[in-house]
């Protein structure tokens, strides 16, 4: 499974420590669109101050939205971004603070009103954080369980709430919870979010602060629900039993069984006597937790049971799940009806009145009819049935082909969502990924091609050119995740000419892996040049590493490598999309992964929050150490040609010279027994001509450029490889790679041909 974050050297390991990775998520133009799938809904209900209701909804984006709702409408009013993996569960505690919980194994609150800006994270779950529950009544009690097994009571405002202490002490006491010897099981420690969610060394602060801790579960939890009162908690998952704790002391009380399998949804109602579970086994139980057993169950799917929903006085209850189904079931009279049939599986239900909401593993949300208030109203339209007390009993009305038709056939309405990426691949040129056709290293599509093959689109776009795997790229986020890793994402270069660089000789070699990473800290080299009272410099966004202040070098981790290579050539940053710019999600020295789109980084992320290799890049100029970028050949003239050349033994190049250079280098170091017809007529090597001397064979044997790479002279030479004709335009590794196919060194082959 997917894990966030990067790894360490543990204590005795001989392995190379493996550095923290920088990824940046591509964004389609319209932001106020989720882009995966919905795992979580919450609704918030009018208040005296503006008197509108909201929606919130956490998808496997990574992000939640908040919707504006309308009679007919709603209006995306603000995107919460900050976790790195997907939102899973999402509740509202206190009436003013959403609190989430994702993959990235956090918990995060934010203020339900707010711009998007988170106010806490609580880093304390050693696996994915899967589900919430939240306390109507005691506003402050909000529960937390995972894959880990775990399961935490939290008391928000205390947990949110800092201590204050001096900067120093602080950032001990940081270091204890995160990174020392403290166990960070027991200890849990909050980092200050700034108003657009970056990370400030010098009003940094850690607050110690330990949950309660419900101890039990051997396996992952899916499923929590807390009574209105917070004296109730009951959890679920892989372990098939029902747990009852009291979250004020995280003792358990009681254990439950009665579901073949997986518990995935569970509601209390509002005194916490009566429980609802939904399981993967397709059956849902009505608990009676005062007796202690289960009092009813119903069969009404015929497959998993993921989402619950119940009315006010908990007499009926929603349900969906794998088999695409949305029922209604009075828990009186066992009496079912069947709401509606959605193209994608239901993961989470949100009763909003007399509608319902219901969440997919597709990018959109519907409300749909449910006479919340009075659901006889549906049951008088006809076409229910009894629920029964067997689950194979529903599956086998299914495979009769004798399932009810569904009450209603449209929602009120939809909030779109863009479709996520399902297939992807890299292009050759390893600047170009095919969804639509996205550029990289602009984060801009710049080709849609609609409805079409994949595979003969691939096809098509197939170029023989052969340059280094600098990124790696994924779809988890349902939109593009670009990956770069040192040193891998400093292995492919290209020639200025190639990128359309103005200014620059042709022959300039520009890295990829560094002008991407200078386009994404753009915005925030700017920032962090007005905070230091520096003006920007002429040739680009480069600040040396005198421009660093005194404190951030006495902090820094950064050390220049003797033997890193030291380009000096500074390029202008790859200009970024602006208007739907892509998302960084990296980590430093301190704190766990954090993201932010890169028009909000301020300039005041240093180290701590960035990786030391990415700062050095930036600020530094430097790169690392990296694979041999030279190509070894040989140079031979063909089977019975007369014509010899001066250079003996093995040559190198860089892998991305061109075929015309080595042409120009054949004509140059000739020896001609015989004058050959019409030579002078293509190019002489008189002073000043354009066939003369650009490459000099030096000391080692190896080339030096300087010709024009796409230089248009009709040629007199002929470069050969595998008895093939080369396109002067290829490099030496698109024929290494696509040619030669050998592991030894390239072997190319020289003639001399007669004017046409």
């Amino acid at each position: 499974m997917h894990r966030v974050g990067s790894a360490a050297n543990n204590g005795n390991s001989n392995r190379p420590r493996k550095e923290k990775r920088l990824t940046y998520v591509l964004s389609d133009a319209n932001d106020t669109k989720h882009c995966a799938g919905l795992n979580c809904l919450a609704v918030l209900q009018s208040s005296a101050s503006d008197g509108c209701n909201y929606l919130f909804t956490g998808s496997r984006d990574g992000t939640l939205k908040r919707w504006a709702l309308g009679e007919d409408a709603a209006t995306c009013s603000a995107t919460f971004e900050s976790h790195v993996d997907w939102v899973n569960d999402t509740v509202i505690a206190g009436g003013s603070t959403l609190v989430s919980c994702s993959s990235d194994t956090t918990l995060k609150t934010w203020n339900c009103l707010s711009d998007g800006t988170c106010t806490r994270t609580l880093r304390q779950h050693s696996d994915y954080v899967t589900c919430l529950a939240a306390a109507e009544k005691n506003t402050n009690w909000v529960a937390s369980g995972g894959l880990g097994g775990e399961v935490f009571i939290w008391d928000i405002e205390a947990a949110v709430t800092p201590l204050s202490k001096s900067s120093d002490v602080m950032e001990d006491d940081c270091s204890i919870g995160i990174n020392g010897s403290a166990n960070p099981l027991t200890i849990s420690s909050l980092r200050t979010v700034s108003s657009n969610n970056s990370i400030n060394a010098s009003t940094k602060q850690c607050h110690i602060y330990v949950p309660i801790t419900a101890k039990g579960h051997k396996e992952s939890v899916y499923a929590l629900a807390m009574n209105d009162s917070g004296t109730l908690l009951v959890s679920g998952g892989t372990e098939k039993v029902l747990r009852v704790w009291d979250p004020r002391t995280g003792s358990k009380t009681m254990k439950l069984r009665g579901h073949i399998d997986n518990t995935r949804a569970l509601l209390l109602d509002s005194t916490g006597r009566y429980c609802l579970s939904g399981s993967s086994d397709s059956m849902i139980r009505l608990w009676d937790l005062g007796q202690q057993r289960c009092v009813h169950s119903y069969a009404v799917h015929t497959d998993s049971v993921w989402a619950l929903a119940s009315t006010p006085t908990f007499g009926h209850v929603y349900s969906g799940g794998r088999d695409l189904s949305l029922y209604l079931t009075d828990l009186t009279t066992r009496e079912s009806i069947l709401l509606c049939k959605k193209e994608h599986p239901i993961l989470q239900l949100a009763l909003d009145d007399d509608s319902i909401w219901v969440a997919t593993t597709d990018s959109s949300v519907h409300r749909w009819p449910a006479e919340g208030q009075n659901p006889q109203k549906v049951f008088q339209r006809g076409g229910s049935f009894l629920a029964g007390n067997l689950s194979f009993s529903r599956a086998r009305v299914s495979l009769e082909g004798t399932a009810p038709a569904p009450v209603y056939k449209e929602p009120i309405f939809t909030i779109p969502g863009t479709p996520a990426i399902v297939q992807h691949e890299i292009l050759n040129n390893r600047r170009d990924v095919l969804t639509k056709l996205w550029d990289i290293i602009k984060g801009i599509v710049i080709e849609d091609y609609g409805q079409v093959a994949f595979d003969e689109k691939k096809e098509q776009l197939f170029e023989m050119v052969s340059i280094p795997s600098w990124f790696t790229v994924d779809a988890r986020l349902g939109s593009l995740s670009v990956h770069l890793d040192t040193p891998q994402c400093f292995s492919a270069e290209m020639y200025s000419a190639d990128l359309n660089i103005t200014g620059k000789s042709e022959d300039d070699k520009v890295n990829l892996g560094r002008e991407t990473l200078k386009g994404l800290l753009a915005h925030w080299m700017t920032k962090r040049r007005q905070r230091l009272g520096l003006q920007t410099p002429a040739n680009g966004n480069v600040l040396s590493r005198k421009d660093t202040t005194p404190r951030s070098l006495a902090h820094s981790r950064i050390e220049v490598d003797g033997n890193a290579l030291n380009d000096s050539t500074v390029y202008p940053p790859f200009e970024l999309s602006t208007v739907s710019p892509p998302s960084i999600i990296t980590e430093g020295s301190q704190g766990g992964p954090w993201r932010k789109k890169i028009t909000e980084l301020d300039g005041i992320e240093d180290e701590k929050d960035f990786p030391w290799w990415v700062l050095d890049c930036v600020l530094n100029n430097q790169l690392p150490s990296r694979e041999n970028t030279k190509c070894s050949f040989y140079l031979h003239p063909c089977e019975g040609s007369a014509v010899q050349i001066l250079t003996q033994g093995k040559l190198s190049a860089p892998r991305i010279l061109r075929i015309q250079k080595v042409i120009n280098y054949v004509k140059e170091k000739m020896v001609l027994d015989k004058p050959i017809d019409n030579l002078n007529t293509i190019g002489t090597f008189a002073p000043g001509i354009g066939g003369q001397l650009q490459h000099s064979a030096v000391g080692d044997g190896s080339f030096q450029s300087g010709l024009k790479p796409r230089q248009k002279l009709r040629p007199s030479v002929e470069i050969l490889c595998n008895n093939q004709v080369l396109s002067p335009d290829m490099s030496l590794a698109t024929v290494r790679a696509y040619i030669w196919k050998k592991p030894e060194d390239l072997v190319l082959n020289y003639r001399v041909i007669q004017g046409r």
